[in-house]
């Protein structure tokens, strides 16, 4: 009430708001004044939201190690906007799901910054993502020791053969081939590793993420090859899975598996963990 009164001025009753106040919360009775002083004075109400929108305010941050700082004030609505678009996406995945609130919520803003689609398509079919730049060797792409990592575009630090490996699996891809000097003497035609129709018919099948418990809509998904096409692995419908960021990660940089079945089903299986050390002599 001290901060409506302030508000709004002289001339403040707050016998109107009292009654409010013995029934409600604090946090719904700080709510009900904003309506209260939007009653009295809308046109102040306005103007004060107004200069909150001016002061939105996004910061970010690389640390020496490479991790980046995001802090960012926003005004109610901004603020509702981010949090519709990440709520939905930072629920648990399933019963397995054991992040907490904020690594949740910090991977639902990666996922909707990749898996961004245009305003307007059916969220069935959309597969528009945010465009990643990767420059990667040959020997990288191959898993050769001694390979340098990968180059991401705004990324202050490269990225490991794992992760291009993942990045890799549903990409656009373009071969540029240079000379001892480092001129490019060829550059080839990007081409899909999984193609248009190829999706079109992954998402009919799979519907959404195909992990166990995990039902992330296409949307949000990209295709991942059971065998890495680096490795051989076609573009058949039997070496593809849907599958969303984080399952996706867990695959490529978290040491799990995915396998089809003869009947067609999919297994997920977690990674081996061992304690103590791996080569122990007779006891």
């Amino acid at each position: 009430m001290a901060r409506t009164a302030n508000f709004i001025g002289g001339g403040f009753d707050e016998i109107k708001l009292l009654p409010k106040a013995k029934d409600n919360s604090a946090g719904k009775f700080y709510y009900i004044c904003d309506h209260y002083r939007h009653s009295l004075d809308p046109k102040a109400y306005e103007a004060q939201q107004t200069e909150r929108v001016e002061n939105r305010k996004l910061s970010i941050t690389t640390c020496d190690d490479g991790a980046v700082l995001i802090k960012g004030v926003f005004d109610p609505e901004g603020g509702a906007a981010l949090r519709t678009a990440w709520e939905a996406l930072a629920r648990r995945s399933g019963a397995h799901d054991d992040r907490s609130r904020q690594k949740r919520l910090a991977d639902a803003a990666v996922e909707l910054a990749i898996h961004g689609m245009d305003i307007g398509m059916n969220p069935q079919q959309a597969t528009q993502r945010t465009h990643l730049q990767v420059t990667v060797p040959l020997e990288t792409m191959l898993g050769l020791p001694g390979s340098p990592g990968g180059d991401l575009e705004f990324s202050p630090q490269p990225i490991s053969a794992k992760t291009v490996e993942r990045l890799a699996c549903d990409a656009s891809v373009t071969r540029i081939v240079f000379d001892s000097k480092s001129q490019v003497i060829d550059v080839g035609r990007a081409k899909r590793t999984i193609s248009g129709p190829q999706r079109k018919a992954l998402n009919a099948r799979d519907e959404h993420c195909i992990w166990t418990g995990c039902e992330r809509p296409v949307t949000y998904t990209s295709g991942h090859h059971l065998k890495h096409w680096f490795f051989g692995g076609g573009g058949e419908l039997e070496n593809l899975a849907l599958l969303c960021y984080r399952h996706h990660w867990m695959v490529h940089e978290g040491g799990w598996q995915i396998v089809r079945g003869e009947d067609g089903r999919v297994v997920v299986i977690p990674p081996v963990v061992s304690f103590g050390s791996s080569a122990r002599g007779p006891d």
